[in-house]
């Protein structure tokens, strides 16, 4: 494959990818990352292509691994809105531009860590049918487009302060049903060719990989821990985004 034969869409896919899995197993912003790192070396529209099947392989382990720990009442609010968000990502999809998006996530994710640390007494939030809405929607758009809808939903997520295992579920649940709906609308805009399909393959093994490693640092990190590495991937997907986005202008 023409792909493979480039040395640093090897390495900088392999990363990804590996990232991915990580996320697929509760560290659902690490994954924000991958199509910004991918785009580098291809078009951002065949990363995100070659990313869905991965993602719906590494789904199937993930949402096995959390089928008992995630929050209902949030997925009540929250998939509604995604599934909407995905359907304007799909309408939209040939007009909005990437790198302006990646600008707006990427100051939305840094306004909300520098929030966060300014106001450390702020109330633990409840689900809110308003700001899941809102959110769900705007991670479902990012979703379709980038594969990057972990900092909206985070943003929506982290205030709530759940235990680890139940974010980490409901962000698996969230996502994988949104994959799922993506399969038609990327078949129809024709995405789904057959030299993405077979890198998808090729990569498949090492985003389970990631999700083997996620899954070992999840069951090993307290739940202050937890709450600090979140911020922090939520930080750096931030700096990601907005510099891929301005420097590709």
């Amino acid at each position: 494959m023409e792909l493979f034969d480039n040395v640093w869409f090897c390495v900088i896919a392999t990363v990804a990818v590996l990232v991915t899995g990580m996320g697929k197993a509760g560290f659902g912003m690490a994954g924000g990352v991958t199509v910004p790192l991918l785009a580098l070396v291809i078009p951002p529209a065949q990363g995100a292509a070659i990313m869905l099947p991965i993602l719906l392989v590494s789904d199937a382990a993930s949402v096995y691994a959390y089928r008992r720990d995630w929050d209902r009442a949030n997925m009540r609010i929250l998939l509604p809105a995604g599934l909407a968000g995905t359907g304007i990502g799909w309408a939209t999809f040939s007009a909005l531009n990437d790198n302006a998006l990646r600008i707006i996530l990427g100051l939305i994710a840094l306004g909300f860590v520098a929030s966060s640390l300014a106001r450390r007494d702020v109330p633990d939030a409840k689900p809110s049918r308003r700001k899941g809405w809102f959110w769900g929607t705007v991670s479902g758009v990012t979703s379709f487009i980038a594969q990057s809808g972990g900092a909206p939903l985070w943003i929506y997520l982290l205030p709530q302060r759940l235990e680890k295992r139940l974010q980490a579920g409901t962000t698996v649940m969230f996502f994988a049903a949104l994959n799922v709906a993506k399969i038609v609308p990327y078949w129809s805009l024709d995405l789904l060719s057959f030299t993405n399909v077979s890198a998808s393959l090729a990569l498949t093994p090492v985003a389970l990989l990631g999700i083997v490693i996620g899954v070992w640092l999840q069951n090993r990190m307290s739940e202050k821990l937890f709450l600090q590495v979140s911020y922090l991937i939520l930080l750096l997907t931030g700096i990601q985004l907005l510099y891929d986005g301005i420097s590709k202008l």
